[in-house]
């Protein structure tokens, strides 16, 4: 499969995935509305809102990062391929993914190895005592689900630095690709 095709194939998936996390965010947000003025109006907080809040964050954050890699959405410094012209800057962009794509690999074999010691060790929030495992285990395999897609732009990056031809491995923008 091209890799264009297959960015695209990943469009759609990862922008829900970020949806969702964004809707995840606002719950959060409103839940810390309501324990605050729970605590200024009748002294009372909402129990484990603290503990929860944290749990829900981590699987908010990455939520996002399939959507951020296909769409291009990492820290980048172009000034020294822009510098060196259009080829070479593709090369660039290509060993930049590269090293996005190893990034995420490490990451993602590190959410395993401590989601595994989470589950093993039967850590507990402080507060009501829940299981962090099921968390740990939503979030990794949202971390997981960035290898796949930073491949696929990994493989779009490479063909334009071969090539020369546009695009590059990310989409951006309702219709296409940078």
């Amino acid at each position: 499969m091209e890799p264009r095709e297959l960015s695209r194939r990943f469009d759609a998936p990862t922008r829900w995935c970020a949806f969702l996390g964004f809707g995840a965010l606002l719950v959060v947000a409103g839940l810390t509305v309501i324990d605050v003025l729970m605590r200024w109006l009748f002294l009372t907080p909402i129990e484990a809102i603290d503990d929860l809040s944290r749990l829900a964050l981590a699987v908010i954050i990455v939520a996002c990062f399939p959507a951020g890699l296909l769409q291009g959405r990492n820290i980048v410094i172009r000034f020294l391929g822009s510098g060196l012209g259009r080829r070479p800057n593709h090369w660039l962009e290509a060993f930049g993914a590269l090293l996005t794509f190893f990034f995420f690999c490490m990451f993602a074999w590190q959410f395993v190895v401590m989601t595994i010691d989470d589950f093993a060790s039967n850590n507990t929030t402080m507060t009501v005592e829940a299981p962090t495992w099921p968390w740990w285990v939503v979030a990794t395999i949202l971390v997981i689900c960035c290898v796949p897609v930073q491949a696929a732009v990994l493989a779009g990056e490479y063909r334009r630095a071969v090539t020369g031809e546009e695009p590059g491995g990310t989409i951006e923008g309702e219709d296409g690709f940078h």
